[in-house]
């Protein structure tokens, strides 16, 4: 009778299955490769089976299972499922281990990407074209990026960063070297984004700058402002109000020589922090110096890659009513405010849209209404909000969610509006920085 194969639990062990080698013979083929490694049988199959996780691997490990398998670590200890798509050498003669029969487009994908990788690193030195096909990938990053759950793209983001982080290792010329880290800061910039929507500010700060050292190399001010733009945003949201507003500041002074939407994203962002600590006169002065910044705007290169790389109208917008709804004596610009913001992000199917600064918008409405005393009004305004799946529920959101909890009961609507308050706290319970990777 023939025998039952285990079901894999990790990517890497189910492309050893295919390859039908034990750990042993796999280990001895790492001594083959072009850049040699040694790993042991017993330790190979611990990462194959899910028992060993990614943090000790050396740096020589990674490389070598990159090499062997075509993929980053991290992506081969994922959990298996039967539809992930798999675009591996199955044998030593280079055939693919292919998606079953009938799933043409995951073969499309799979043979876009075997090409896409051929052509950025397969190359002795990095051609126009590759550098071409990057800036295409980090764009498409940039435009999903507010649209779409972070969970369908931090793979892409990860492996777009290590495979623009593998050609600057390699030989540039200045051309090459200049467009490639220009590029390394924008993905970095998404994945400090990405890393404060996923409640670690550690990590976003990391890479912001990371992001900033790439922005110097590629010697770019609109790219050095938006990153402080970025700073801003992640300080703000864990709290820090002075150092988001410091942050903001520096990039306005950068930003002087600049006209790209960042020089409108700055204010407004040191509007937020201002407001947040209660400096009323310093907000307003902001928001009105972001409004006027409007009439200055001329699109860099930053804003052409457009999405989050672009600060546009709904935004400035939502900013300001965020700022406001700090801001008691300023309810009923709060109202006006946050009411066109939620109209402006009305439409999902406007390039501008965003779903974080619409829930956002719908927040701050909430909490201008709350401080009206309209708590039904509050309950219709943030219901959407709490309709949202947990894979959107990034850290923002959650911040805003429960900037509505604090308006109800600083309000004195504790009673009245216990049944919103439940809503909120089952909704802040599963964040999407909690859900399974």
């Amino acid at each position: 009778m023939a025998s039952t194969r285990r079901a894999p639990r990790t990517m890497l062990e189910y492309l050893i299955q295919q390859r039908e080698r034990t750990y042993e013979e796999m280990a001895d083929a790492f001594l083959r490769l072009e850049e040699p490694a040694a790993i042991s049988a017993r330790h190979l199959g611990r990462l194959a089976r899910g028992e060993r996780g990614s943090a000790g691997a050396t740096p020589a490990t990674r490389r070598a299972l990159q090499a062997m398998f075509g993929m980053p670590l991290e992506e081969l200890l994922r959990p298996w499922t039967p539809e992930l798509v798999i675009a591996q050498p199955a044998t030593d003669d280079g055939s693919l281990v292919l998606p079953s029969p009938g799933n043409e487009r995951s073969l499309i994908r799979m043979a876009a990407e075997r090409a896409r990788r051929f052509t950025l690193l397969a190359a002795e030195s990095t051609t126009p074209e590759a550098v071409e096909q990057l800036r295409d990938d980090v764009q498409r990053l940039a435009l999903a990026y507010p649209q779409r759950p972070l969970t369908e793209l931090l793979g892409d983001m990860v492996e777009t960063q290590d495979t623009l982080f593998a050609l600057l290792e390699r030989r540039q010329t200045p051309q090459q070297a200049r467009k490639l880290h220009f590029l390394t800061a924008v993905t970095s910039g998404l994945l400090a984004k990405a890393s404060h929507d996923l409640a670690d500010p550690h990590a976003a700060m990391l890479q912001a700058r990371t992001a900033v050292l790439c922005a110097d190399q590629a010697d770019h001010n609109g790219l050095r402002a938006w990153l402080r733009g970025l700073q801003s945003m992640v300080a703000y949201w864990a709290g820090r109000y002075a150092e988001a507003v410091r942050y903001a500041e520096a990039g306005t002074n950068i930003a002087a020589g600049t006209a790209g939407t960042t020089s409108v994203w700055l204010p407004v962002s040191a509007a937020r922090g201002y407001a947040a600590l209660g400096n009323s006169a310093k907000a307003l002065s902001a928001i009105r110096a972001a409004e006027e910044a409007w009439n200055r705007v001329e699109p860099d290169e930053v804003d052409e890659l457009g999405g989050i790389c672009t600060f546009n109208q709904p935004r400035t917008l939502y900013y300001a009513a965020d700022a406001l709804a700090w801001l008691p004596n300023e309810a009923d610009q709060a109202v006006d405010f946050s009411t066109r913001a939620v109209n402006a992000y009305a439409n999902p199917n406007d390039p501008a849209w965003a779903f974080g600064d619409q829930a956002g918008s719908h927040s701050d409405l909430a909490i201008a209404r709350i401080a009206a005393r309209d708590l039904e009004g509050a309950v219709e305004a943030v219901r959407p909000v709490l309709e949202l799946p947990p894979s959107q529920r990034i850290n923002g959101i959650i911040h805003s969610v429960q900037r509505v909890h604090q308006a109800v009961t600083r309000a004195g609507l504790a009673v009245e509006g216990r049944d919103l308050l439940q809503q909120i706290e089952d909704f802040t319970s599963t964040p999407l920085k909690a859900l399974p990777r």
